[in-house]
């Protein structure tokens, strides 16, 4: 619950939204709110949904054996890792006189 609310409080920061706002957006009181966002309590699926689509983000299951790709896709990447998979002319040259 602590990451969930982590993700939660991060974006409604970067929306530059109260946790009033947000609360109120999903049909819940500020402190419920307030503790769902701290990760000290549980919330039900259907407050999670809510809440996710208060602050632009949708709930998604996923297959377990997929967590691994999906976190490597979702994970910051640094500037090495910032090509492309594939490259026109990987020479670099862009001219190709066959």
């Amino acid at each position: 619950m602590l990451e969930i609310g982590q993700l939660l409080k991060a974006t409604r920061k970067g929306r530059q939204l109260t946790q009033e706002q947000v609360a109120d957006m999903a049909g819940i009181s500020r402190p419920r709110y307030r503790e769902i966002e701290a990760g000290s309590s549980a919330a039900r699926t259907t407050t999670l949904i809510n809440i996710g689509r208060a602050l632009g983000l949708e709930l998604m299951l996923i297959p377990q054996t997929m967590v691994p790709a999906v976190s490597a896709l979702l994970r910051p990447q640094d500037d090495l890792d910032d090509l492309p998979a594939f490259m026109a002319h990987p020479d670099g040259d862009g001219d190709e006189n066959v």
